[in-house]
């Protein structure tokens, strides 16, 4: 960053975006649809339910079957019920290595893109990821605009700093077609995650020749649309 020329502005934005960053992740840790204590005593319920209570209601359910026919729904809780309770033991050791293989394999470059692929795809989630990435990225260029940096320059270094691994291999693409000539708004358009309104008012900047101070506005817009997206994914979670 220091290559900039404007190492005061770099480390103040910087200091800002770790704050954001650190407020979002703060509020979702703290939200309790998925508070890991939550999920694990869900868990324990779930494993308490379908191995000790049910099974030693069979009995009564089969009781009623015989006089009536069972609803599906019953039918399938006993039906998986009894096949945990009666397969428990190879079940169990099953469930954890596959468990420590799939953590072991999200901790690779491939996993970890796959990871990163499915959450863009999640409602809400996905588009959080995105509004931030576009906040950050933009707040990034523009403080190495401001020093001097061009933009293919620039925007290798800012793209470098996108924390969702999808989001920046897509961003990889613009700089080969920037430097064979194409218009910056058109090469982003082509890389295909940044939202419509960033790249109307990139365009706007690019062809005003005001494209720094449009990033600054690009970046304070999705900073407010990470809050109201945060908002709204902890809401529903809370549900």
């Amino acid at each position: 960053m220091s290559r900039s020329g404007a190492l005061d502005d770099v480390l103040a934005r910087s200091g800002y975006l770790s704050k954001a960053e650190r407020r979002y992740l703060t509020k979702i840790a703290w939200c309790p649809g998925i508070s890991p204590f939550l999920l694990l005593a869900a868990t324990m319920m779930v494993a308490f339910l379908s191995l000790y209570i049910v099974p030693r209601m069979s009995d009564l359910f089969k009781s009623l079957s015989a006089n009536r026919g069972l609803p599906t729904v019953t039918v399938v809780v006993l039906s998986v019920s009894n096949f945990i309770s009666g397969n428990v033991l190879w079940l169990l050791p099953l469930l954890i290595v596959v468990g420590l293989a799939m953590y072991v394999w999200l901790r690779t470059a491939s996993g970890k893109l796959l990871l990163h692929k499915l959450l863009l795809r999640i409602p809400i989630a996905g588009q959080l990821i995105r509004n931030m990435g576009t906040a950050q990225l933009a707040r990034s260029m523009s403080t190495l605009l401001s020093g001097g940096i061009t933009v293919p320059d620039s925007w290798e270094i800012s793209s470098q700093s996108i924390n969702n691994l999808e989001l920046r291999r897509r961003s990889q693409s613009v700089l080969p077609m920037i430097r064979e000539g194409l218009g910056f708004t058109e090469a982003l358009d082509k890389a295909n995650w940044l939202p419509e309104l960033a790249l109307d008012m990139v365009g706007i900047g690019e062809r005003s020749g005001s494209l720094r101070e449009m990033l600054d506005e690009v970046a304070n817009f999705y900073d407010s649309e990470s809050e109201v997206r945060l908002e709204q994914l902890t809401t529903r979670l809370n549900r």
